[in-house]
């Protein structure tokens, strides 16, 4: 099921109505209603179009759960040990080398599904080419019915976050498996995220605390915020985008500024597809009194591309950060080390987001422009002194904005290119003389752009612009919004429903972007 289906606008007050009456009950009972009512509706969630997927999730929830009690009951053994001072240095061996397998069976079984799922058929198409390139003939090989589970990445990702931190010591193993199911699989944030530590989420679903008015008004205005950039922004942008990427087949000659205007509205499309997912999910948890974490801050006025990742999906770049980078030593080592271990996370980075090879190149794209800004960092520092200019003063902040926002929209192109075929054609196109002489009004027409149309993108673009601004990200002490904001919110209600009608009517409602992650 979708956000932006039909499906969900009956789903979701449904959902609602069921939870409020269970926590009307009250007391022990009520509490259990809630986490089974809330369970029961997550799993329909999910099935509603993949039901024979399901023993997926429910297997790797399972693995991780069970892994992690063994772990905690060795752990308890070890410290009844060393209370009754009857420890030995072979009895702390053993256990660490229990533990270790525990954890171990955890990221086998875990990683193991997401790689048969998600990478099988990339490994095998991509052994096929390289033994094409050794015999001179064509060779195939894959895997006939391999589907994607959808949210098969997040939600492997938070059961390994969570065997992870049992391992270490950070948390306490759930024992309640029903409370741990609700972790891995609650419905707002199961399919494209974020994703959600343990520590933060798994308290909130076992004590669930009171839902006040503030809870629902910024819950709605979330939501209101998320749907406008889908519906409105992201699915409007996608046609335009769509004319140039998809549609490559179709030119004797790709018009250079057609990419690059498609390249620039893709950076917008998928800011708003994906942050308008996260939206909506962070807006259906906060009516029902659930805050999850934020998952962008405004990514696009990040002033280094480090910066960037700091902003832009949050959950997955803490998650890398914590769980990757800082094991293999992060900055606290030697500048090669520090530089490999940096250009691991983003070629790992790039291979989680697709398998594809285009994703893997736009992840070392990402990882050269981290070794670059780091290696170069103290030189331009430096040579902006001598130009008599701060380096953390206005002027130089708007540059490096501009700057990092070109380097990620170039990036972009990789991202969204259907092939490495494609990708070559796009980026020919860009150093081409001829290419570049296309008229701009045959290069608009290519787009499917009129002046309507672009007017109405300009539009629609500002008025997301002002929705960020409008909409807290956090919990702000002043969560009131200005009669002007109101005004907003009403032109953005109405946007939504215009346009998710004309979107059904049309049959042009397309999935969110990060659902094929």
């Amino acid at each position: 099921m979708t956000f932006n289906s039909t499906a969900f606008l009956l789903f979701y007050p449904l959902v609602l109505l069921g939870y409020f009456i269970c926590r009307k009950i009250g007391g022990k009972a009520g509490k259990n209603l809630c986490w089974i009512f809330l369970l029961a509706a997550s799993y329909f969630f999910y099935i509603y179009s993949q039901w024979r997927l399901v023993v997926l999730i429910l297997f790797t929830t399972l693995v991780s759960w069970v892994c992690s009690l063994l772990i905690e009951n060795t752990n308890l053994r070890l410290q009844k040990a060393e209370a009754d001072g009857t420890a030995t240095p072979e009895m702390r061996r053993r256990a660490k080398a229990q533990n270790t397998l525990w954890l171990t069976l955890t990221l086998i079984a875990s990683l193991g599904v997401l790689f048969y799922y998600k990478y099988i058929n990339f490994i095998l198409g991509t052994v096929s080419t390289v033994a094409g390139w050794f015999s001179g003939e064509a060779v195939s090989l894959s895997i006939e019915g391999v589907l994607l589970p959808v949210g098969i990445s997040f939600y492997t990702f938070q059961t390994l976050s969570y065997a992870i931190d049992v391992y270490r010591g950070d948390i306490k193993t759930e024992r309640h498996f029903g409370y741990y199911a609700l972790f891995v699989s609650f419905f707002p944030q199961l399919v494209a995220g974020p994703i959600e530590r343990p520590g933060n989420l798994m308290p909130q679903l076992k004590d669930f605390m009171p839902i006040t008015s503030d809870d629902v008004r910024r819950g709605l205005h979330k939501m209101a915020a998320g749907f406008f950039k889908k519906l409105v922004v992201a699915d409007l942008l996608s046609a335009y985008v769509n004319r140039i990427y998809n549609g490559l087949d179709g030119f004797e000659t790709v018009p250079a500024l057609g990419v690059v205007i498609a390249t620039l509205l893709f950076a917008v499309q998928i800011y708003c597809d994906f942050s308008g997912y996260t939206d909506i999910a962070i807006g259906c948890a906060r009516i029902m009194g659930i805050r999850l974490m934020k998952n962008f801050d405004h990514p696009y006025r990040a002033k280094t591309v480090r910066e960037f990742w700091g902003r832009w999906h949050i959950s997955l770049s803490t998650w890398f950060r914590d769980y990757i980078y800082f094991p293999l030593g992060g900055s606290r080592c030697s500048k090669a080390k520090h530089l490999r271990n940096v250009a691991i996370v983003f070629l790992i980075s790039g291979l989680w987001h697709g398998a594809a090879w285009t994703f893997v190149i736009w992840g070392a794209v990402h990882a050269l422009y981290q070794i670059i800004g780091i290696l170069t960092l103290p030189l331009r520092d430096r040579l902006l002194c001598r130009m008599h200019l701060d380096p953390k003063g206005k002027a130089v902040g708007a540059v490096r904005c501009v700057l990092t926002f070109l380097l990620v929209d170039f990036a972009w192109l990789f991202f969204r290119a259907n092939s490495t075929a494609d990708m070559g054609v796009l980026l020919s196109s860009l150093f081409s003389r001829a290419c570049w002489s296309i008229p701009a009004a045959e290069v608009m027409e290519t787009l499917g752009m009129t002046p309507v149309g672009a007017l109405v993108t300009l539009l629609s673009i500002l008025v997301m612009v002002l929705l960020d601004n409008i909409v807290p990200h956090g919990d702000e002490p002043d969560g009131s919004v200005s009669a002007a904001g109101m005004g907003v919110f009403i032109v953005v209600v109405w946007c939504v429903i215009v346009a998710w009608t004309l979107l059904m009517e049309s049959d042009l409602a397309s999935t969110f972007i990060y659902f094929q992650f």
